[in-house]
């Protein structure tokens, strides 16, 4: 019976954690967006989208945003593993994790994957 409580203990406290981080990011909303030194340049909304190769869920969203860079300059890939300074100055704690800026503004932060609709949705 002890074995029982400690397992679900643990699941418990996994997705208490997992909706903290999920909490966290998403009260980015509305406050200044990072300055990050011209790296990213554009003008309007810019989309950033956070992945790391080795993220499952990652691998299908990955190309849906692949398709929205070719056509607007303003859809930026960072990946974490190689730029995890930009990820942390957005406050991003796991991928993917999607976000648009718009006048030095946080407007969006999604975390989690995105249906193609709402990524095209938000750059629009």
């Amino acid at each position: 019976m002890t074995i029982l409580y400690v397992i679900l203990g643990a699941i418990a406290l996994f997705f208490l954690l997992q909706f903290g981080m999920v909490w966290k990011m998403r009260l980015k909303k509305g406050k200044p967006a990072p300055e990050l030194g011209g790296r990213f340049k554009g003008s309007g909304k810019k989309l950033f989208y956070f992945y790391s190769p080795s993220c499952g869920a990652c691998k299908p969203m990955t190309p849906v945003i692949e398709k929205l860079k070719k056509k607007n300059r303003n859809v930026f890939k960072v990946n974490i593993a190689n730029d995890m300074a930009t990820a942390r100055k957005f406050g991003v704690m796991g991928t993917p994790s999607t976000v648009l800026v718009d006048e030095g503004v946080i407007r969006e932060f999604l975390v989690g994957p995105q249906s193609e609709d709402k990524i095209r949705g938000l750059i629009q």
